[in-house]
């Protein structure tokens, strides 16, 4: 099964890199290339200094310096999008800075696709120099890559790294064999947005929305639609989001903890496809064709809300003139399962020390003094829309501050408070597979399909791809 892995993942690397090939140079060549350059440039003044009797007390202490630096003052990180998670990164080493002066983190910009190439290129051909000390990693991809090349990561469990301080459904997605392997980062801890003056048109307010059943959410939704018109939820037609989230909310996962397929007999999956069937036949909920379509169903008022992981609340806010008419609370809970919850993730990333890190101890003291640690610097990042996992920052005065766009709610802080009740689930090695698997089901079941049948292909296409 693993041989088969490695084959898939590196036809997919070879593919990204001709595509990265297309964009020009990569950020991590002209790194290479200016190390080479360094290292001859210190070559010669180490010869120039040994020529230099005179002022030998001087060139010893330049020389312990430049030890020093090689012996892991430097921290190389890759990540990707600089207003947000660069951003973030930099913001974070400026504060280390404060105590650590000496400490030099560079910030190699690397989109995800990119990291996932190189992190796969490294691995199957044994490069792991290759690698930085530091980098980010997709939640749902964290699992896959650990298990199929465990070599290219460090176990964080004996850092020193407090993780019960992050939200449990969150830390667990770099969670393998019972050992930490990733520093939470960005919260995808899921809203529900709605449009408040739309639901007051239909004799509603935020509080019929809160804490509710899928239920009454389709019953508030007819109210809604009856009203105004207008579906209460948009999603994109072929994705299944809204149905990983519902599954997440009860705790249920496409695998079991032995990375076997959970899809045939999932009744939690059921209830979830059934509920979603629903969701489309009654009208509540409408399906575009892309992202924009998606984003624009939002921002120009064709349904009264959505739900979805709390970035979407960037998209939200660039509609500048409904400020004020905004609301956020949890989401619906399901019928009929046990232990259904309002609370759910979709999306998000971590942070995962590689194996080619020369000096552990400074990485984890790092990260366990900003990302694991430094309510200032989750103060510091809100600003570009970066909300913590990390409970402490939620008690912050930044986090309590009133949002105007929506109402004046102190959005932040609840956003935090939702992501400590996530329940956690299994991604596995085959989680976009099984993603891509559930999605043809759901569509073929709003086309008449039967659920039954539906979900057995789908699990006979997982465990086929599996073996």
């Amino acid at each position: 099964m693993k041989k088969k892995l490695l084959s898939l993942l590196m036809a997919g690397a070879m593919t990204a890199t001709m595509f990265a090939g297309c964009g020009g140079s990569d950020g991590s060549d002209a790194s290479a290339d200016k190390a080479d350059d360094a290292a001859a440039d210190k070559a010669d003044d180490a010869a120039a200094d040994d020529a230099a009797a005179d002022d030998s007390a001087d060139k010893a202490d330049a020389a312990a310096d430049d030890s020093a630096s090689a012996g892991g003052q430097k921290l190389t990180v890759w990540c990707w999008d600089p207003a947000f998670n660069i951003f973030s990164m930099n913001e974070a080493a400026k504060i280390y800075q404060k105590d650590h002066p000496d400490v030099e983190v560079e910030v190699i910009e690397t989109p995800w696709e990119d990291v996932q190439t190189k992190l796969t290129t490294a691995a199957t051909s044994g490069a792991l120099d290759t690698l930085p000390d530091i980098l980010l990693m997709q939640d749902n991809a964290f699992q896959k890559n650990v298990i199929t090349f465990p070599d290219a990561f460090t176990d964080l469990t004996s850092s020193g790294i407090d993780f019960s301080q992050f939200a449990q459904g969150k830390t667990a997605y770099s969670v393998i064999d019972g050992k930490n392997y990733g520093v939470p980062f960005d919260n995808g801890a899921v809203v529900a947005c709605y449009r408040t003056d739309i639901l007051e048109q239909a004799g509603l307010t935020i509080d019929d929305f809160t804490d509710i059943t899928w239920d009454q959410y389709i019953e508030n939704g007819k109210k809604v639609l009856d009203a105004t018109g207008k579906p209460l939820i948009s999603m994109q037609a072929g994705e299944c989001d809204l149905i990983m989230m519902m599954m997440q909310s009860a705790g249920s996962s496409l695998f079991n903890e032995d990375g076997t397929a959970n899809i045939t007999d999932n009744e939690t999956l059921k209830v979830v496809m059934e509920t979603y069937k629903e969701l489309k036949e009654s009208g509540v909920l409408i399906e575009v064709n892309s992202w924009d379509e998606y984003v624009s169903s939002l921002t120009t008022e064709t349904v009264a809300g959505t739900i979805n992981g709390c970035w979407i609340m960037a998209s939200i806010k660039t509609s500048e003139d409904q400020s004020g008419k905004w609301g956020l609370t949890n989401m619906p809970s399901l019928v009929g399962v046990d232990g259904a919850t309002n609370f759910s993730n979709n999306g998000g990333s971590s942070w995962a020390v590689t194996s080619n890190c020369q000096n552990t101890d400074l990485a984890y003291d790092f990260l366990k003094s900003t990302f694991a640690g430094s309510t200032e610097l989750y103060d510091n990042i809100i600003s570009c829309g970066a909300l913590a996992t990390y409970a402490p920052a939620g008690d912050s005065e930044a986090y309590a501050a009133p949002d105007e766009f929506f109402g004046g709610d102190a959005v932040s802080k609840k956003i935090v408070e939702f992501s400590t009740k996530v329940p956690s689930n299994i991604t596995g090695v085959y989680y976009y597979e099984a993603r891509d698997a559930v999605a043809t089901a759901i569509t073929n079941v709003i086309n008449g399909g039967d659920i039954d049948a539906e979900l057995k292909t789908a699990a006979d296409t997982v465990n086929s791809q599996m073996q």
